[in-house]
């Protein structure tokens, strides 16, 4: 919990916060302090949530709509003393709910072992004592101490900090350690305006807060609790996470909202309960959807009830309400939940192996109508690792690092010079060749027949680069190491310390071998974050490499660019040093600005010889070992009197780079009209460059409208100052979003669910929580907190992001493996309805309609026959297309137009074939003898319709079989489901390809021989008998069928009727596609060129080049813009033709600026 303060702590001085908490700076609290304090708070913990109980999950399988209308079934079946029929229908749902509780709880238990349960301890002052006890027992007002690598256990306002330095990388999303300061002259950020409430100054910059659960990476400091457990910063993400927000309209205030509220409220409050207990309020698109099927098949069926009892007069012995029961569980599809769940638990398997563990056994199915994602930055996008990408030597040298895969590995990746690539500008033909001004003949020779790239430069390690080295080298506290045993390359100390020490290593010239080569230091200035900057002094060695003469002193220092310029009075190293003037000032300055500007944190490194010679420490300089000792003004000057006229070595750009797979994966989800979204607290310019890099946001912003341009970044602190109303205004959402706060993400996955997407969330810290929890799918990573993982449906065990991709895949596959066999049980439904309604008019001697088909035939048909096929079906391969459609539509789920078309056809189609054999056995043969009570026992007189029923079994059995391979695709023949096989005659390797669909379906086929042959079985339970010449009217009307389910999709390919839409086409894509290529342009003037090019053109770059091309997706997909009055999609933003010119869309594939740096 919170002491009580008169403002926020960070605004108060500290005598202020000591008044307010009661305790004192000097002696901690007393005992009996924290005994009242610890009986006035709760423990110092966070409730993230443990597991949920058995019981609440088995509520919840009890509770599925199908579920609840097969017990109806049950109950009505044993009223009429049906037991078989009773029992089969309890067995179906103790079935469905035991697979459902399964994996559910199995799920659970996954989890349980992911979260990491763990009791630090925190060091405090009490009693004038120092003692160490476990988090739990901390109480506002303890004085707690900290230092390198402990974990903060609350809330602390900071009154010492030495060098203290902490990672708030899982609270705010930054990657780099935080420096602690004690004053409380905070700053409105972006200004020099003094903060006076703490709605002006965000958490990451309020920097005399040290957060709980933050880490120390660097110094040591002492802080007063000022907030424990779930009042915490971390506390609120958490409680957020599980909050529930009342919907609009349900306050029972009169006062209020006027008298009538409590009877409006109460209603709507009802309306909840009831939509969310029947799971028609609540759930993912495919569960609300299932559930209004169920409830739609329940009324159906009592219809059906009626129109049974209609046609008997409402005379209702228990014959006429078993006939009843029969036609309601003919429209029922029993075995649907369990195909769904089990075909989810093939899917969770596939996924696990892929390292994604799927928390809700929904959320895997909903990933297919995905429209956006919102992910955060570090750790996600990004390796969450700093490297050094670029360095600047003086007088114009530029060293590039590419193709490093692994920051810590100093042997991944080359450098490279790229001072002859920034000195030598190339022509733009494309720009000088404008419209004003174009000629058809003349492009230069060097735009048509351009020089072959020049391989770039390896840098060589010249005297500059090794004085750098040197002191990028020395001047650093952290370590790198192979480790042997694990066979991977280990680091320790803050992130940008072990970027410079890998780059070190690149030449062999890191710390550990410049100490072997005798270099000694004797003094160090540690990094002080009021200055910015340290320093370290070394004794030169003999046979030193770099001209420095042996025994005396150097200093060498490093630390942000303008603290360092103005300690200089060089720049450079040997012969290309010269004298510091404002000049070269604005050349360096603007040098930083430039690596700033690629999304790269700048550090200064400097050196200077000592002019006395040899370096004697007085007693007031800080040890080599670097101590914590207090400050003093004789140690101030010391420093002062070592760390001027330095001589500038160079810069060094450091940053997080992006992982590998990154940008092709986030070019995947444009391709599949899904967009990616950056939400992350790193610095605007930061998130922008990272952004480019991986292809969120195009390099050209020229490609975008100026109203999109001016909005598709945003700091968060502008975002949260626009009402609702201005958001949804927008003509497109922001793709970044920088220092963003939890509020801001929730906002944002709020704003995105105004404009009708679905969207997902992914991120790995505290401050993604929120958002994870109230967006339609949460991704957390595996490595991220337990507040994450709790929030989340899905935890990546990997952390990367084309898990995100590959999960993506999995549940379009699985959505679209669901459409199929919710088309072949529900056909089979409708035909098994048609025939039993046709039925009806079959009435034997005593008035009663006699079944074409016996319940428990229709039972077996739908649990036994369909089942199996159907989970075959679930099992089916993705298609080449899953991720080039967009994202289904959520309005419809799995019931598109198609699908609903093609129940009905294929629905009637069977039904009527299965009617005229029930026709033909029963008049054809056997004159329209329906026999006395065959509905109860067999008889004499029973023999033609027992025969018909077999009959009819058989072949709907057949027909249910057939559909399963024919649906295998429900637009292309069985007979060629792949196009591009050059087989003959495929349709073997092709049905065998799903082994197991194909073996259900042959095993089905034989099936039917025994339930029709074995006595007893077929006359006592099954109510049909042997049968013999009606095979022939089996196979004749089974390849009646199969004709008319070929001529369906014959007709549909033909005319195109009931396609799929596809992802609508814009100027730009997200993401890169694959390896990273160059795609040369081609003017007017070439068309000679190109027509003899294409003859030798080869297929396989002519379709690369088609597929880049046609894969720009718009700005935003269509199933995410804003609505216009018809309820339609306004289109996304359209270029002027001068702009798509110059984007390149005007036929021609031009290679934009990332492209080109890329191939560079």
């Amino acid at each position: 919990m919170a002491a009580e303060f008169p403002k926020h702590p960070f605004l108060l001085s500290i005598p202020e916060v000591e008044k307010a908490t009661g305790t004192n700076v000097d002696k901690g609290l007393t005992s009996g302090q924290v005994a009242e304090l610890q009986s006035k708070y709760p423990p110092n913990e966070l409730d993230v949530g443990g597991s949920v109980a058995w019981y609440t999950i088995f509520i919840r399988q009890l509770c599925n709509a199908m579920i609840l209308v097969l017990f109806f079934a049950m109950a009505l079946s044993f009223g009429v003393n049906d037991y078989i029929e009773g029992g089969v229908l309890a067995a179906v749902i103790v079935l469905n709910v035991t697979i459902g509780f399964w994996q559910e709880y199995g799920a659970e238990k996954k989890m349980d072992a992911l979260r990491a349960l763990s009791s630090p301890s925190a060091t405090v002052l009490r009693d004038g004592k120092t003692i160490v006890i476990p988090n739990f027992e901390v109480v506002p007002g303890d004085i707690v101490y900290l230092k390198m690598g402990d974990t903060v256990p609350a809330d602390l306002r900071m009154f010492e900090a030495m060098n203290l330095q902490c990672d708030e990388s899982s609270l705010t999303g930054e990657a780099i350690p935080v420096e602690k300061r004690v004053e409380n002259d905070i700053l409105v950020p972006g200004t020099d305006t003094l903060a006076t409430t703490d709605e002006e100054v965000g958490i990451g910059d309020r920097i005399n807060i040290a957060y709980a659960t933050t880490i120390v990476r660097k110094g040591r400091g002492r802080g007063i609790v000022i907030a424990t457990g779930m009042k915490t910063e971390v506390g609120k993400i958490a409680a957020s996470t599980s909050k529930k927000n009342r919907k609009p309209g349900r306050s029972m205030n009169w006062k209020k909202y006027g008298k009538a509220q409590p009877v409006k409220g109460a209603f709507r409050r009802t309306y909840d309960f009831l939509g969310k207990f029947l799971g028609l309020t609540e759930g993912t698109p495919l569960q609300i959807k299932l559930a209004k099927l169920a409830y739609l098949l329940f009324f159906c069926a009592l219809l059906l009830a009626v129109i049974v009892f209609g046609v008997n007069k409402f005379v209702v012995p228990n014959e006429v309400v078993i006939y009843a029961i029969s036609t309601g569980i003919a429209i029922i599809p029993e075995s649907l939940v369990a195909v769904l769940t089990i075909s989810m638990v093939v899917a969770t398997t596939v996924m696990r192996k892929a390292n994604v563990v799927v928390r809700d056994l929904s959320a895997l199915e909903a990933l297919g109508g995905v429209t956006n994602i919102c992910s955060d930055k570090t750790g996600t996008l990004t390796q969450g690792a700093m490297i050094v990408k670029n360095v600047w030597l003086p007088p114009s040298a530029v060293l590039s690092v590419r193709g490093s895969s692994d920051p810590s590995d100093p042997y991944k990746g080359t450098v490279h010079d790229k001072t002859e690539e920034v000195e030598e500008k190339k022509r733009d033909f494309d720009q000088e060749r404008t419209t004003q001004a174009i000629k058809f003949d003349g492009v230069p020779d060097e735009k048509l027949n351009p020089k072959p790239e020049r391989p770039a430069k390896m840098a060589e390690l010249t005297p500059a680069l090794r004085m750098f080295l040197l002191s990028a080298a020395l001047c650093n506290l952290a370590t790198v190491r192979y480790d042997e045993a694990e066979n991977a390359w280990k680091t320790t100390g803050e992130p940008t310390e072990i970027a410079l020490q890998v780059f070190t290593h690149r030449y062999d010239r890191n710390k550990k071998a410049m100490e072997a080569m005798g270099w000694k230091q004797v003094a160090e200035f540690p990094f002080d974050s009021s200055i910015k900057r340290m320093s370290v002094i070394y004794d030169v060695p003999e046979g030193n490499d770099v001209g420095f003469e042996a025994g005396k002193s150097v200093v060498f220092t490093k630390g942000a660019v303008e603290r360092i310029l103005d300690l200089c009075t060089h720049v450079g190293a040997g012969d290309n040093q010269e004298p510091m003037t404002q000049e070269l000032k604005d050349k360096i300055l603007d040098q930083m600005t430039k690596f700033a500007s690629l999304g790269q944190r700048v550090l200064a490194v400097a050196y200077r010889p000592w002019p006395a010679g040899k370096y004697v420490p007085e007693s007031s300089a800080p040890a080599p070992a670097g101590e914590d000792e207090e400050t003093s003004p004789a140690q101030d000057a010391a420093r002062a009197g070592v760390e001027k006229d330095l001589v500038l070595l160079g810069l060094a750009g450091i940053y997080d780079p992006p992982r590998r797979e990154t940008s092709p994966s986030i070019f995947d989800c444009s391709r599949a009209g899904i967009r990616v979204h950056m939400l992350t607290g790193d610095h605007p310019e930061t998130a922008k460059a990272i952004a480019k890099e991986v292809g969120i946001l195009p390099s050209n912003e020229g490609v975008l409208s100026a109203n999109v341009a001016s909005t598709v970044v945003m700091k968060a602190t502008d975002f949260d100052k626009m009402t609702d109303e201005e958001i949804d205004a927008l003509e497109e959402l922001p793709l970044v979003i920088a220092r963003c706060a939890p509020e801001t993400k929730t906002r944002m996955v709020e704003a995105l669910r105004r404009r009708d997407a679905f969207m997902a969330m992914t991120g790995d810290g505290v401050n993604d929580a929120p958002s994870l929890s109230r967006a339609d799918v949460g991704i957390a990573m595996g490595s991220g907190s337990d507040v994450a993982k709790s929030a989340a449906k899905i935890v990546l065990t990997d952390d990367k992001f084309n898990s995100i991709v590959a999960a993506i895949r999995e549940g379009r596959r699985m959505f679209a493996n669901i459409q199929k066999f919710v088309l072949h049980l529900l056909s089979s439904n409708v035909g098994e309805v048609i025939l039993l309604i046709a039925g009806l008019g079959f009435q034997d001697e005593s008035g009663f309609s006699v079944f074409p088909i016996s319940p428990l035939e229709i039972l077996w048909i739908n649990m036994v026959t369909s089942s199996f096929p159907a989970f075959g079906l679930g099992r089916e391969k993705a298609s080449a297309e899953v991720m080039r459609k967009p994202p289904h539509d959520k309005r419809r789920g799995v019931f598109t137009n198609q699908i609903l078309v093609d129940m009905l056809v294929y629905g009637l189609l069977m039904g009527i074939c299965t009617l005229m054999t029930f026709v033909i056995v029963v008049y054809g043969k056997y004159g329209g003898n329906l026999g006395h009570d065959c509905n109860r026992a067999y008889s004499e007189s029973c023999i033609p319709v027992f025969r018909a029923r077999a009959a009819v079994f058989a072949e709907l059995t057949w027909l249910i079989l057939l559909s399963a391979w024919e649906f295998k695709d429900i637009r292309r023949s069985m007979f060629r489901l792949n196009p591009d096989d050059p087989s003959r005659f495929p349709l073997f390797k092709d049905l065998y390809n799903n082994r197991f669909l194909f073996w259900a379906v042959l095993i089905g086929l034989v099936s039917v021989f025994p339930t029709v042959y074995i006595p007893y079985l077929n006359r006592d339970v099954f109510k049909h008998t042997s049968i013999s010449w009606e095979w022939g009217v089996v196979i004749g009307m089974t390849i009646l069928y199969v004709f008319g389910i070929e001529a369906w999709k014959w007709v549909k390919r033909r005319f195109g009727i009931l396609e799929d839409h596809k992802v609508v086409q814009g100027p730009w894509s997200q993401g890169e596609e694959g390896a990273k290529k160059f795609y040369k342009s081609q003017g007017m003037g070439a068309v000679k060129n190109w027509l003899s090019f294409g003859r030798t053109f080869s297929v396989g770059s002519r379709t690369e080049s088609r597929s880049k091309a046609q894969s720009a997706g718009p700005l935003t997909p269509a199933t995410t813009m804003p609505k216009n009055g018809n309820g339609t999609s306004t289109p996304g933003p359209v270029l002027p033709a001068s702009s798509q010119a110059a984007a390149g869309t005007t036929g021609t594939t031009t290679p934009t600026t990332q492209e080109k740096e890329r191939s560079s």
